[in-house]
């Protein structure tokens, strides 16, 4: 189907969901498809817009616009003097979706929260591996199988974690979107139908929508849960139109067939600035966009090596051509916004000559390799594959042949984690709790490799450091063990470190109540309409 068609199809759709005149629909223009709907089983962000926000809640929340967290499905929570049990007590009346096969029968409760947290670290839980090759990605690079010792129900509406180690970010982390409470009840049921693949695909939660239908690559349908603990949303009817060109998704913004876009191309961003019925939300992203080199991969397990190709990447040019100077150069593997930042780190110098020699120092001759190019447009890099076309012809200057590879969003994902992959691949984060733990620790951290960790590194000093950060009572102590580990990393150059960006968000002049997140999310409750 051409692109033309693509979009009357999934304006059809957006408009015939939309009909009914009494309801108040919002259409959101996203930028890919969710992999699933168990937020528990994913780390993308397009995942969690379609599936954690709109259709779960957590523990805790985080405050709209902030990092700081606040109670969310547990109303207060306590934690013991030595830091190793939390007990978290939970709101009553909090109510549960349902669906053509499944009515819940009881309100959210201990059972739930317990089910949620222990199939992600439990190998005996049945539900463990109910989908084919689950990883609990997220759950096993921030170290919660070992640092979790025991998840209690107390009564109905307590439940109590015993940390084998103190844990400074675990109160961030229950806020975070793989850590989203999940319906027990449902998952019997779906066990005893042997329908358990539908937890993945026909979620039930308890958050401020309810989801009613998906047509891959075209079109999600939210509904506003009339029962929400938080109160009715102000509008009806929430769809994601997926639309995957950054062009088409300006286009049927500024024809008003959705009401906000993901993800602009930094180059039309002053046109939507200008655009009389739009307006631009911006910030500084907590993000940061690398090229990973897969570490386990000969000559990629040298570290000269890799600092050699990082000092081929002519980031100015980078900045330039796909961030259009909406950017800065990355030095350290966390943004300079964040706490432990270490300013004192610095980086490879763009110097093609003294690359080509180091890369002959280490033996290397005729070397070729795969970038991998993300298809979809993400905060940390708004167009992969012109980043990739850069990095090629900056290879090539150095006697590097690169051949340019990538896949569908999901698959590339899936594949990109592999040990034996081959070439480096691009990728990057936004911060999912503000902490720095979640860029060291899931994205470069022991427990991560054939996850989160990209490149594959296992360092135990710098594992150590990031370990034993977790576990200080204060911010300065972990401050100064972060710092040090950025050092081992800027040694040891397992990613070229590319920019940070500003995030942008474009949306209708009459949204009310949308509040842009720092951690890149795109949340629509408390969002309406103004006629």
């Amino acid at each position: 189907m051409g692109l033309t068609k693509k979009l009357l199809a999934a304006t059809a759709i957006v408009l015939a969901l939309g009909s009914a005149a009494s309801a108040k629909t919002f259409v959101f223009c996203s930028e890919g498809s969710p992999e699933g709907f168990d937020p528990g089983l994913y780390t993308a962000g397009t995942t969690f817009d379609a599936s954690a926000h709109p259709v779960y809640n957590r523990l805790a929340e985080f405050k709209k616009g902030t990092t700081e967290t606040e109670p969310g499905l547990a109303e207060s929570w306590e934690v013991s003097p030595d830091g190793l049990q939390y007990t978290f007590k939970l709101r009553s009346g909090v109510k549960f979706h349902s669906n053509a096969n499944f009515t819940p029968t009881r309100d959210m409760n201990a059972d739930d929260v317990v089910f949620s947290f222990d199939r992600q670290g439990n190998a005996q839980n049945p539900w463990h591996q109910y989908v084919s090759g689950a990883s609990w990605e997220y759950y096993a690079s921030m170290s919660m199988p070992e640092v979790v010792k025991s998840i209690e129900k107390v009564d109905d509406m307590t439940v109590r974690f015993t940390l084998n180690t103190p844990y400074a970010p675990f109160i961030a982390n229950v806020a975070m979107p793989f850590a989203s409470i999940v319906s027990k009840e449902y998952a019997d049921k779906l066990a005893e139908s042997g329908s358990q693949a539908q937890f993945n695909q026909a979620p039930i939660g308890t958050g401020p929508f309810q989801f009613v239908a998906y047509q891959p690559d075209a079109v999600i349908r939210y509904q506003a849960f009339a029962d929400y603990w938080g109160g009715k949303q102000p509008i009806d009817d929430l769809v994601f139109a997926i639309t995957k060109e950054a062009s088409v998704r300006q286009q049927r913004l500024a024809a008003g067939e959705c009401h906000l876009m993901a993800y602009p191309n930094p180059a039309d961003v002053p046109s939507l600035q200008q655009n009389a019925d739009l307006k631009v939300d911006e910030q500084e992203g907590l993000n940061i966009g690398f090229l990973a080199y897969n570490t386990k991969q000969a000559p990629f397990d040298k570290p000269e090596v890799r600092k050699a190709l990082n000092m081929a990447i002519d980031k100015d040019a980078i900045i330039s051509a796909v961030y259009q100077g909406a950017g800065t150069k990355a030095v350290a593997p966390i943004p300079p916004t964040m706490w432990s930042y270490n300013a004192q780190l610095k980086d490879d110098a763009y110097d093609p000559e003294a690359a080509k020699k180091a890369l002959e120092a280490a033996g290397v001759k005729d070397l070729s390799m795969k970038i991998w190019a993300m298809p979809v447009s993400r905060p940390y890099n708004p167009n992969a594959a012109r980043m990739a076309e850069l990095i090629q012809s900056d290879f090539a200057k150095v006697g590097v042949k690169a051949e340019i590879v990538t896949y569908e969003w999901g698959e590339y994902l899936e594949r990109s984690k592999a040990e034996d992959r081959d070439g480096a691949v691009l990728l990057g984060w936004t911060g999912d709790n503000g902490d720095p733990d979640n860029f060291l620790a899931v994205l470069l951290g022991c427990d991560a490799v054939g996850g989160a960790n990209r490149a594959q590194w296992c360092n135990q000093d710098f594992n150590k450091l990031i370990q034993d950060a977790k576990a200080k009572p204060t911010q300065d102590e972990r401050a100064k063990l972060y710092e040090q580990a950025q050092v081992i990393f800027k040694d040891q150059a397992p990613w070229a470190t590319i920019a940070h960006s500003v995030v942008y968000v474009p949306m209708r002049k009459n949204v009310t109540g949308f509040v842009q997140s720092p951690l890149g999310d795109y949340t629509f409750d408390g969002v309406d309409i103004t006629e």
